[in-house]
């Protein structure tokens, strides 16, 4: 079963990197689905909301909203997506949130 999230995503520029880092990175969102049985790992994102409290972010997002990092696996290497929501959010959304029991064998 596949999932719709809303990824945030840089927003990429044409111009020198000396007016970029003068002016800092600005950022959009997406939707991005996600196959759940392919999450490795989910983090707090603290930075997106760091980002979010210096004004980069879409002005859509309340100012309390949350951020979680979601790592995926991809073969080899992996890929991490930055979603809109706080880890329990996230963890109900893509029905991590289940209790597991460890098998005694």
């Amino acid at each position: 079963m596949l999932i719709t999230l809303v990824e945030v995503i840089e927003v990429k520029r044409n111009y020198s990197k000396q007016a970029e880092v003068r002016k800092g990175s600005t950022y959009s969102l997406r939707e991005v689905t996600v196959n759940p049985d392919h999450v490795v790992c989910l983090r707090e994102d603290t930075y997106m909301s760091q980002r979010l409290d210096e004004g980069r972010l879409p002005e859509e997002l309340d100012s309390r909203q949350r951020f979680t990092k979601v790592y995926l696996d991809s073969g080899q290497t992996g890929i991490d997506l930055t979603v809109v929501g706080s880890l329990k959010q996230t963890q109900d959304c893509l029905g991590l949130a289940k209790e597991r029991t460890v098998l005694n064998g």
